[in-house]
């Protein structure tokens, strides 16, 4: 029967069985921060590599002015400064040996070459571009360069690129801001034999619209990543909380037991962890439903069992009160001692039956030699005599037999089945109990030469209260429980318990135990 999908449930994604749900949540982070990470060290990168670049020009750039003015006849050197700074769109300033300025571009051309933007006259764009570059100046950890003022008095003193350029005699370069923080860049180099400086002032404000453009681009990128994020959250969302919704809402009705059969859906089409939980949370609702039908079946079996012995003592009580005949006295007081006898032995068993899968599931397994275990059994039961008539005899292939569990079980599964073996032995029979190993298996087989069990009463013999006995014992000796729960002990092993037909072909029963062989 193929299984199809529950009611309500996602319909298949061909991305959930070829990406766990671990790989799909890192990579949804990691392109988000790894796009916004890598953009934010580009622009600054970016820009410090054009303000590089523009240190380097406005060093050649008073090199080469310098170099030309030193050059230049005393007489031409003031036309000569205002068609450089006009055709450059620089401002040229030049002091002498004591700082005093003797020219100066803006001065002597009909206009200065340029002016500074007054934010304040701006439009409100420009005032949010601002406010976006010092937000990403602080976002890249970029240090703001210090305000451009023009100097109250025009000496050289104001301007520490002109010291630091006589004093190296090499060229220094300096970076500020302008009032609409736009890049000013300013070069001082000396030059001549007079100790003048030639002062350079360029305002860079290309590098802002460079930069400007680059943050454009991140935006979009930045939007792209945004469409991006959104649709793999979208499709986490599908992914993750729609089937989870699906196991709580199932778990919620397996919770309140409104519905007797709760389908929790398991979700076949997903190989994530996603799948795996659906089907894992399936198993459990259902290992849980059947345990509480073993619970309910397993107490009315209880009532049931214990109502007959019950039935028996009241009926002996309420008649001893009304005979007269001492010797029926006497049988109706053996009557109500044998029956209060069997609801003592139903309930100690009942007791364990009911505790063996708890105290199971908290032991802590070791390996058993079941060669030694079998032998102090066998050793144990001979001085006893508990299996007279009959006759117990050890055999083994000569294999090392070791499984993993708990001694003390194992052992009472073995009791078990050897007082059931006994039981059922005719007088002078034999009951083997062997031992072997093979294909990572071991096994312990109770075989006995009793009438057998038919091939339609195998699978029921190991049911709770199932009592098969053999003719003459005293009814209630036996409470029915002791097959189930050595089989319980066995599974609880993670090995079988099953019936078979004796393998030398003799009549009679034959119970085998495979359990897996610890390494």
């Amino acid at each position: 029967m193929v299984e199809g999908p529950a009611q309500g449930a996602p319909g298949r994604l061909f991305w959930t069985r070829r990406f766990s749900l671990t790989s799909r949540i890192l990579a949804v982070n990691l392109i988000v921060l790894g796009l916004m990470g890598a953009s934010v060290i580009y622009l600054d990168t970016y820009r410090k590599q054009l303000i590089a670049e523009r240190f380097k020009l406005a060093r050649s750039e008073a090199l080469i002015v310098a170099d030309a003015l030193a050059e230049t006849p005393r007489s031409e050197r003031k036309p000569l400064i205002a068609r450089i700074g006009s055709e450059q769109v620089l401002r040229l300033r030049v002091y002498d040996a004591r700082g005093r300025q003797l020219a100066d571009s803006f001065v002597i051309a009909d206009e200065p070459a340029f002016t500074f933007a007054d934010p304040a006259k701006e439009p409100w764009t420009m005032q949010v571009a601002r406010g976006l570059d010092a937000a990403m100046d602080r976002l890249s950890g970029a240090a703001a360069p210090p305000d451009y003022v023009e100097p109250a008095i025009a000496t050289a003193d104001a301007w520490p690129e002109i010291r630091e350029a006589r004093e190296t005699g090499e060229a220094a370069v300096r970076l500020r801001a302008a009032p609409d923080r736009t890049p000013v860049i300013t070069a001082a180099v000396p030059y001549g034999e007079r100790g003048e400086v030639l002062l350079t002032t360029r305002n860079a404000r290309d590098i802002v619209e460079k930069v400007r453009y680059a943050r454009q681009t991140l935006a979009i990128i930045v939007g792209i990543a945004l469409v991006i994020s959104i649709q793999l959250s979208l499709f986490l969302a599908r992914t993750i909380v729609q089937p989870l919704q699906l196991l709580s809402r199932a778990a919620q009705r397996v919770r309140l037991g409104r519905e007797r059969e709760v389908v929790v859906p398991r979700l076949p089409e997903r190989g994530d962890e996603i799948g795996l939980l659906a089907r894992a949370v399936s198993d459990m609702s259902a290992a849980l439903r059947q345990r509480i039908d073993a619970v309910e079946s397993f107490a009315a079996d209880v009532a049931h069992e214990i109502k007959n012995p019950l039935a028996s003592l009241r009926s002996a009580v309420d008649t001893l009160d009304k005979v007269e005949d001492p010797a029926l006295r006497a049988e109706l007081i053996r009557i109500a001692a044998h029956d209060v006898r069997r609801i003592d032995r139903l309930v100690t068993e009942i007791a364990d039956a009911s505790r063996i899968d708890a105290e199971l599931s908290r032991t802590r397994f070791e390996p058993v030699d079941l060669i030694a275990l079998t032998q102090a059994l066998a050793r144990s039961r001979a001085e006893r005599g508990v299996d007279e008539p009959a006759r117990l005899e050890l055999r083994h292939d000569g294999q090392r037999c070791r499984a993993l569990g708990d001694p003390a079980r194992l052992e009472r599964v073995l009791v078990n089945l050897l007082d059931n073996a006994a039981s059922f032995s005719p007088p002078g029979g034999e009951i083997v109990l062997a031992t072997s190993s093979a294909g990572g298996r071991v096994r312990v087989s109770v075989c006995d030469e009793g009438p057998g069990i038919a091939p339609e009463e195998r699978h029921k013999v190991f049911e709770r209260f199932h009592s098969v006995r053999p003719e003459g014992e005293d009814f209630g000796s036996h409470s029915g429980l002791g097959l189930a729960i050595a089989r319980t002990i066995v599974q609880a092993h993670d090995g079988t318990l099953t019936a078979q037909d004796r393998p030398d072909g003799k009549p009679g029963a034959c119970l085998v135990i495979e359990l897996p062989e610890a390494e």
